[in-house]
This record gives structure tokens, sequence and C-alpha cells, in this order.
């Protein structure tokens, strides 16, 4: 049997495989084989600082303070509360402000809007750091703690105000009289005795006062409720300062001082009451001297040199010479008969 011829050059080629529908797998690859030199002798890196970390976190830096910030937005914005740039201005008021958020929260305080609620009570409030800052009056949370006398609160704003009592600093001065003070509000509240404004009035007796805590306090003598008890004994009050001087009368806590005299008391209103049986106040007429202011500006408002009573009742013919005694007058049984039978 011969053997079966081989092709020949001139043959034709066998043909090519057809494509496959999808592209073939890579070959899996080899492990790549040992090493046999020696591991390398060079020291590995040192580890990073925290300022290199910081840097590389929070690329963006101000020249002027030691802010850093990983935005280049928030980087731009701190540079306008050293610029005082406010390119952001109410349609309706003249309100300016450095940052959007602040005029949209600003522009709420028009329409009424609150849209942050309290999970806890009906609080509601125009910004979220507002409801986070509520939420520690549920929780009790005082995070911000002062390095000198360890008193705690719940904003660092009112930490650094506290801080300035240690200082001594005053930057709020009058500009009718001495009085200088640590906070920004108490120099608004304090030229309103300048002024006589009161814009604060009770819807109930129409009673007003310079501060809208003040008018909260007197709402509670009509609903009569007292939510500030003490723990060693059964006093209730409606306001929380005068539990905390309460408090003190347990303690035997006298930390005010006078500076004439060995007195000393647990509420810096007894110091500033005390300090005038140093000086006193005179009656500009007269010689008349007394203690209080109070007790000046009845005086003065005495028939004696102009016969004003300036607290007239709306519902009868009363009127005095003070606003206690007025008070005691709108508590009376007969002025609150005729006010109930005025409403009916």
């Amino acid at each position: 049997m011969e053997p079966s011829p081989l092709p020949s050059a001139s043959s034709s080629p066998p043909p090519a495989p057809s494509p496959l529908p999808f592209p073939p797998s890579p070959a899996p690859a080899s492990p790549a084989p040992a090493s046999s030199a020696p591991p390398s002798s060079s020291p590995a890196s040192p580890p990073r600082s925290n300022v290199q970390s910081e840097a590389e976190e929070k690329p963006y830096a101000r020249d002027v303070c030691e802010y850093r910030t990983c935005s280049r937005y928030m980087l731009k914005t701190r540079i306008r509360t050293h610029t005082g740039e406010k390119p952001y201005a109410c349609d309706t008021c003249g309100y300016r402000c450095s940052q959007l958020s602040g005029l949209q929260a600003h522009a709420r305080t028009h329409t009424g809007e609150k849209p942050y609620a309290c999970d806890v009570c009906e609080y509601r409030c125009l910004r979220p750091a507002s409801l986070q800052i509520h939420a520690r009056t549920h929780t009790g949370e005082k995070p911000y703690a002062c390095d000198i006398c360890g008193s705690a609160y719940t904003t660092s704003g009112t930490l650094r105000k506290h801080f300035l009592m240690h200082t001594g600093q005053k930057p709020y001065a009058c500009d009718v009289c001495e009085y200088s003070t640590w906070f920004r509000d108490n120099l608004k509240r304090h030229a309103r005795t300048h002024t006589g404004e009161k814009p604060y009035t009770c819807d109930i007796c129409g009673s007003a006062y310079t501060t809208s805590g003040s008018l909260k306090k007197h709402f509670l003598t009509h609903t009569g409720e007292q939510p500030y008890a003490c723990d060693a004994c059964e006093y209730r009050t409606c306001d929380h300062n005068s539990l905390k001087t309460h408090m003190q009368t347990h303690m035997g806590e006298k930390p005010y001082a006078c500076d004439v005299c060995e007195y000393r008391c647990s509420r810096l209103t007894h110091l500033h009451r005390h300090a005038r049986t140093h000086t006193g106040y005179t009656c500009d007429i007269c010689e008349y001297r007394c203690r209080t202011a109070s007790d000046l500006k009845v005086h003065f408002l005495s028939h004696w040199h102009t016969g004003e009573k300036p607290y007239a009742c709306d519902i009868c013919s009363f009127r005095g010479l003070s606003s206690a005694a007025f008070s005691k007058h709108m508590r009376t049984q007969s002025h609150r008969r005729k006010a109930t039978y005025n409403q009916s």
C-alpha cells in the first residue's frame, strides 16, 4: 500500500476558522517567578505629621488666620468675614449677608416659614443650626466649657461672651451714659432705659416690657404656672434665675461683694441696690434723696412737682404713679369684675 501523497506548495491553504461570536477570554497571567534578589535595603518613608495630613485633607487655607477647609467655596465665604463683603441682599428690606444660605434663612422672616421642627416639643425655627441648639435643651448637652471656671454652655458664642467676664473686657458701651457690657443684646436692652421703649406688650392686661423674656415671665403670672421647683424645699417660681438665687440660700453662697464695705449678697441686683446706699439718687428739683431709681421716679412724678399719673386703666378711671401701683390695681377684684362685664 502506497502512502498518500503530501500536499504540494501550490495547493490552496485550508479555510480559516469562522470568527467567534464574542472575544476570547484573555489567558490567565502566569504567576511571576519569585525574585531571587534580596529585599531592598532602602529605609521606609517617615509617617506623615498632623500638619501634613491636615494640609492634604484641607488644601484651601487663609493667609490672615489659621482657617483651613476642603472647599474653595467655604474659603471664599471665610474671606468675606475679613473683608466685610456682603454680596447677598434682601429684595424686601435692606438686609445684606455674606452667604446665600443666610439670605435664604432671612427670607423666611418675611414669609413666616419655619421648616425645621423639634421631634420632642412644638418648637419650630428657620435654620437647622437653631434646631440643633434647641435639641440640647431636651438632652441637657453643654459641649462648650470654660477652661477657667468650668461653666458649660450650649453654644460656642455663649462661651465666648462668658470668657469676656474673666478678661474684664466690655466692648459694648452706651453713647448716653457710662454703661458698658459684655453683650450686644444687653446694650440694646439698656438703650431702652433712655428711650423708654417697651415693644413687648401683654395681650391680657396691657403691661409692656423691654424684653421678650420679661413678657414671658409676666405671662406666667396670669396662668399661675410655676415650672421651676427647688429640690430641697417646696419653693416654686416662674423664673429660672429666681430659682438659682433661691438655691444659694441653701448653700449659703454669696458671690457678690461690695467694694466699699463688707456687704455680701447672693444676687447682683441686690448688690446694685446696696451700692446706692453709698451714693444714692437725688432729685433735680428738690433735695429729696433715695436709694433706688424707682423711688426717685415715683417721687418725681408725684403731685408735689407735676401731679402726673402716667399709668391709666382702660376700663375704669384709675390712674397711678408707678407701674407697681398699676399692676396692683389690675389684680383687684373690682377691676376684674368690670373687665368680665365689658367682655360679656
